[in-house]
């Protein structure tokens, strides 16, 4: 059967969205300076924020395995009122401007915040401007994509298996370990890879939340606008070219190793 031919306007609107995602790309691969690549890939500071930006990102995206999964979950066994307002709250991170977002983790786990201050007192805790704080600004920015992919797959499945597991006998627990997760596996993948490269990109919440400390909370987003603002934009464009290269070489690996794709 041949499928229906895409209408002229169609495919102009569908162009002009490639060029947009292709040019920026485009311009960046074209104007870097190739020259310096080397030397910028083994100086310290490359070196530093890329390792900084892996750790992290890889941190954010297994705290965002371990609490959004429950999370979606709850959100698929919902309806009504309480699913629309749990909804809600999930995916106002992804609406929200990063900064404004990074502001409020600073008012909530802050010195003097809503939970900081408490942690201080007690503990002598202090998050903000930490590693730490970086990984939880990356979180919250990145859980939302994450949890919405598996949510999604949850409404997917058929519920027979797990009422199949229950009249067998299984537990709660082990019909979600035994059965639910090993169906969710494209689900659970595809929502980290997106959830991993998300938190790979964060610049606003981090740099309100974390700071911009080379060695400690300086990711290679934060390491691109310092090297605009100061060495100019030789610098930042080697660095845009590195994450470019990082993103999609573990993208494409993830893609083909875990979701199949050919």
């Amino acid at each position: 059967m041949s499928r229906a031919r895409v209408p002229l306007t169609l495919g102009v609107l569908a162009g002009a969205g490639l060029l947009l995602f292709l040019l920026p790309l485009l311009g960046l691969v074209v104007r870097a300076p190739w020259g310096q690549l080397g030397a910028a890939l083994v100086a310290p500071a490359t070196s530093t924020a890329l390792t900084l930006s892996l750790v992290c990102s890889l941190l954010a995206t297994a705290a965002s395995l371990v609490m959004g999964i429950p999370l979606a979950l709850v959100l698929s066994r919902t309806t009504g009122v309480t699913r629309r307002l749990l909804r809600a709250l999930t995916t106002l991170p992804m609406v929200l401007p990063p900064v404004v977002g990074g502001v409020a983790l600073l008012l909530a786990f802050g010195r003097r915040g809503l939970v900081g201050e408490a942690l201080n007192q007690a503990f002598g805790l202090q998050i903000p401007f930490t590693t730490a704080a970086a990984v939880m600004a990356e979180t919250f920015v990145a859980m939302p994509f994450l949890v919405i992919t598996v949510e999604g797959g949850l409404r997917s499945l058929d519920p027979r298996f797990e009422e199949a597991a229950r009249a067998l006998g299984g537990t709660s627990w082990m019909v979600f370990l035994r059965v639910t997760v090993p169906l969710l596996r494209p689900a659970i993948f595809s929502g980290a890879v997106l959830c991993w490269a998300r938190a790979l990109g964060e610049f606003g919440a981090t740099i309100a939340f974390a700071g911009n400390f080379p060695g400690r909370t300086q990711t290679v987003p934060l390491a691109v606008y310092l090297a605009l603002e100061t060495s100019g934009p030789e610098g930042a464009i080697v660095l845009s070219l590195i994450l470019l290269v990082v993103s999609v070489a573990i993208l494409v690996g993830l893609r083909d190793r875990w979701l199949g794709t050919p």
